[in-house]
């Protein structure tokens, strides 16, 4: 398994990253500690998770995650050996009334209070790596492409602010590292800026999606990622499952994930299944696995520092921790480029 750098943090993680938001609703706790016992045991010492998940998230879950996570590192007692992942969820009132009464914000307070629910779930006394899982300010991600100026909240957060509050967690031993997710290229570089000018802390990462049938980081984030050593966390690099071809065709896998919540449409629009088509067919003809192809080709990625898998089944796991092991030829590059240019980003 090969490991790399999180930004200019020394701390090592491997190119597969454990993605933990189906436990505690697809996955049991059992389930999970398979997984986690599985993924080490394969050289994977990264995992992900949030404050908010299991995913879709329910205010009778809230946490859940974390509790199996933290209730798996008390048992296995290798704290020492895993870089340890969490969020902060941010503002969503509409749709998490139940955390923070839906008012949450990246401030000291919030943060605080946050970080302290987290690591009792988790039960320990840091993390590696703490991030703002959305930003504070309206602005286009979560499948938006286009910015449209909006008047800015009257209470929005100063990013230094915010800053200093991740810096005192750092300062108390709480956070090693902290990183951005959902974010814009315009956010990452004001992050970036203020740290150097104000002595604060540097942003590590930045967890965005990325994958065959959205490469939209490719516009801005890549080289910022590259030059700026602050690596994508490339989350749903399968699009929710649809590259790996299963629901094509209209097929509906009992326990998938677009079987269960069908509202999940984000990769699943027409010209989405036409690349999918695509992608499969070039892979097949290659005699490659259709879902193993688009995260080899997401881990070769030089501005890349994590892909975070997510399996529901071990089967699933096995496959997904084994792409980080294959080499892509130039015919495959070249197709899957081909595939690009006729189907650009169909799913953003």
């Amino acid at each position: 398994m090969d490991h790399r750098l999180l930004g200019k943090t020394g701390i090592e993680v491997s190119v597969i990253c454990l993605g933990t938001m189906t436990w505690g609703e697809q996955n049991s706790r059992e389930e999970a500690f398979a997984q986690m016992d599985y993924a080490v045991d394969q050289g994977v010492n990264f995992f992900d998770t949030a404050e908010l998940y299991p995913i879709p998230p329910r205010a009778q879950t809230y946490g859940r995650t974390e509790e199996i996570i933290g209730e798996w590192l008390a048992s296995r007692k290798c704290r020492a050996r895993i870089v340890l992942a969490t969020k902060i969820a941010g503002p969503g009132p509409d749709w998490i009334p139940w955390i923070r009464h839906g008012t949450t914000r990246y401030v000291r307070r919030h943060i605080h209070q946050a970080l302290s629910d987290s690591l009792r779930r988790l039960r320990t006394d840091y993390v590696d790596l703490y991030q703002l899982h959305w930003p504070e300010r309206r602005t286009n991600y979560f499948g938006r492409l286009g910015y449209t100026p909006q008047v800015e909240e009257p209470n929005l957060t100063p990013f230094e602010d915010t800053l200093e509050a991740l810096a005192e967690e750092m300062r108390a031993g709480r956070i090693r590292a902290i990183g951005l997710s959902n974010e814009t290229p315009w956010g990452v570089m004001r992050f970036l800026d203020l740290a150097e000018q104000l002595d604060l802390p540097r942003v590590a990462s930045v967890q965005n999606p990325y994958n065959l049938l959205n490469r939209t980081y490719e516009v801005g984030l890549a080289e910022i990622s590259w030059r700026e050593r602050c690596g994508l966390l490339a989350y749903s690099p399968l699009g929710f499952g649809v590259l790996s071809g299963k629901y094509l065709h209209g097929a509906r896998p009992p326990g998938a994930r677009l079987t269960l919540y069908p509202e999940y449409q984000r990769y699943s629009g027409e010209q989405a299944v036409a690349a999918t088509e695509a992608y499969v067919d070039l892979a097949r003809r290659h005699g490659l696995d259709p879902a193993q192809m688009p995260l080899a080709w997401v881990c070769r990625q030089p501005f890349l520092t994590s892909a975070i898998i997510g399996a529901t089944t071990m089967e699933q796991l096995a496959a997904n921790i084994a792409s980080a092991e294959i080499t892509l030829n130039e015919a495959v590059l070249e197709g899957i480029e081909a595939i690009h240019q006729q189907h650009p980003n169909p799913a953003p």
